[in-house]
């Protein structure tokens, strides 16, 4: 059987994903039955460290929490898993422990990369987008009539670019200028996308209309509702994504509690992180309809069923 490695390589190798397993949504599914179904896990966030005293995040316990996840995807009928960011929590070696347990997965699978996975060390800043297989930190995938798009909140921060990035300058004048403002999302842990990315998120909306695609965007930081980790730029792309009708939701981590909020008809949620906690798990699947989305979570995160469209069409 492929692995994780191998088959995401190869898509690397080819500078692009292609549609989840060639899946298109088929009128002989069983009347009733979802188009098509995936999970998503976010922020497992490990290291071979034990808590901090006083701390609520678990790390060394997001071995046995990723395996039990990965055994209930694996005993069902799914599309494709995706994390939400933070694989680790830091150092390099620690993806050596990690992505072994994801190589069990008989699913596809497509990372999101976090601020986490970025505390490696000045040495390893470049490796990391290439040792979990992606193609590179942003990237879009499509199937089943949605394009998946993956965006990387990492672009312009002060932790990811390597050292000399003009990224890196970018980066401190937007934090000082939120500082200034006194917003709540001036961190340094926090990001924000590059004037290119948000260019190319802009052309793959548009490109997933033109192709009659649904859009649901991949993130590990989020943009709404307001909140202490929320991108620094989120504004602009909030307004982007609620300015087209095709965009159902966008799905993110980073937010280790939870979160859920809607803007004309787009849904915006946050995962619960599967860090926290000694002995809870969060992780869900996702059923995809016609006209909603289930989310069936296991262990802390909620079920929630999300209408398509509902606010445009009210």
């Amino acid at each position: 059987m492929p692995t994780r490695r191998t088959l995401i390589k190869a898509a690397a190798a080819a500078g692009l994903f292609t549609p989840f397993g060639g899946f298109a949504a088929s009128p002989a599914k069983a009347e009733g039955a979802p188009a098509f179904r995936f999970g998503i896990i976010a922020d497992p966030q490990y290291a071979p460290f034990p808590p901090k005293p006083g701390g609520s995040r678990y790390y060394a316990n997001s071995l046995w929490k990723l395996s039990e996840a990965i055994g209930t995807f694996n005993g069902q009928d799914l599309q494709f898993v995706a994390t939400l960011g933070d694989i680790i929590d830091r150092n390099w070696d620690s993806f050596g422990d990690i992505l072994p347990i994801y190589d069990t997965l008989r699913h596809d699978h497509f990372f999101v990369l976090g601020n986490h996975d970025y505390e490696v060390g000045q040495d390893y800043l470049r490796s990391v987008v290439r040792t979990v297989g992606m193609p590179r930190a942003y990237y879009d995938f499509s199937g089943g009539g949605y394009r998946f798009i993956v965006i990387d909140g990492n672009d312009v921060s002060l932790f990811a670019p390597p050292a000399g990035d003009p990224r890196l300058e970018i980066a401190a004048e937007r934090l000082a200028k939120l500082k200034e403002t006194g917003a709540e999302n001036a961190h340094s842990w926090n990001g924000s996308l590059s004037d290119e990315q948000f260019a190319w998120l802009g052309r793959t909306i548009e490109e997933a209309k033109n192709a009659g695609e649904k859009v649901i965007v991949l993130s590990h930081y989020p943009v709404y509702p307001d909140n202490m980790h929320n991108l620094w730029d989120s504004e602009r792309i909030v307004e982007l994504l609620t300015g087209h009708d095709h965009v159902v939701a966008f799905f993110n981590g980073h937010n280790h509690a939870g979160n859920y909020g809607e803007v004309a008809g787009t849904h915006f949620v946050n995962f619960q992180g599967m860090v926290e906690t000694p002995a809870h798990n969060a992780y869900a699947v996702l059923e995809v309809y016609e006209d909603r989305l289930e989310i069936s979570g296991f262990g802390r995160e909620p079920s929630r069923s999300l209408r398509i469209g509902a606010t445009r069409d009210a």
